[in-house]
């Protein structure tokens, strides 16, 4: 069974491309989050986590949420992190994951989609994006080769910067600059309503048309990247940057 969490679509790309090969079912854990409910799942053949990487590590969104989880059946557990360069030591906190859950870690793997966290970084035109995703698609089929056949990701080292990205990094991250107040609307909103329903925490309501964000953010970017109307903008970051997302609903 493949779970997947996703802002602007790349996670969720690579989950129903590994879903494909494997002919798998493909869960989406954003669906699971806005329900609210407490989720059991039972499956026969491994569970396969596919998320964005949020400095250097799983999504704390993600590791919650699969803690709060219930899983029976295949305890084998593989890690799928998109990711604009590298996840750091990552697989090390995957690790002490699947043993507070008991699972067996199969092991970590980074795919490189387009970058999409444009409140810190540029990010590539649709061309540029679109060949991204065309030489990240082998790399896809790759994994879930190995996952089929049944053997653990091949382990890198981490680098020294990798242990102090995904160490001490990661919580500095969320505490400095994972909050909403920069979020920001124009008057160029049309009052769809996507950005509230993309949410996956449900921190956004529409108030007169206009969303406003309630104090309950991860920075998955589905809003900002999503708007039809480009109406979102972070602080003044985003700014010029190209929006991000490449699956609709």
């Amino acid at each position: 069974m493949i779970f997947y969490f996703s802002g602007t679509g790349n996670s969720r790309l690579a989950a129903e491309q590994i879903g494909a090969v494997l002919k798998d079912e493909v869960v989406s854990i954003n669906q699971r989050l806005k329900a609210g409910e407490k989720s059991v799942f039972h499956s026969e053949r491994p569970l396969v986590f596919v998320a964005p990487t949020y400095a250097w590590r799983l999504p704390k969104i993600v590791e919650h949420w699969i803690e709060s989880s219930d899983f029976t059946g295949n305890r084998h557990a593989y890690f799928v992190l998109t990711c604009g360069d590298g996840c750091g030591n990552a697989a090390a906190y995957a690790r002490r994951l699947c043993r507070r859950k008991g699972f067996s870690h199969c092991g970590l793997a980074a795919v490189v989609m387009p970058e999409n966290y444009l409140a810190m970084f540029p990010t590539p035109d649709r061309a540029e994006a679109q060949e991204i995703i065309a030489r990240a698609r082998p790399r896809i089929n790759e994994l879930a080769a190995i996952i089929r056949a049944g053997k653990p990701f091949p382990e890198a080292k981490p680098s020294f910067l990798g242990r102090l990205e995904s160490g001490p990094v990661n919580p500095l991250f969320y505490r400095f600059s994972v909050r909403d107040q920069g979020f920001s609307v124009s008057n160029a909103c049309v009052s769809c309503g996507k950005c509230a329903r993309r949410c996956p925490l449900n921190n956004i309501d529409m108030v007169n048309g206009k969303p406003v964000w309630e104090g309950n953010c991860t920075h998955c970017m589905a809003c900002i990247g999503g708007c039809p109307a480009e109406a979102i903008e972070y602080k003044s970051k985003s700014k010029g940057r190209s929006r991000y997302y490449i699956m609709e609903d």
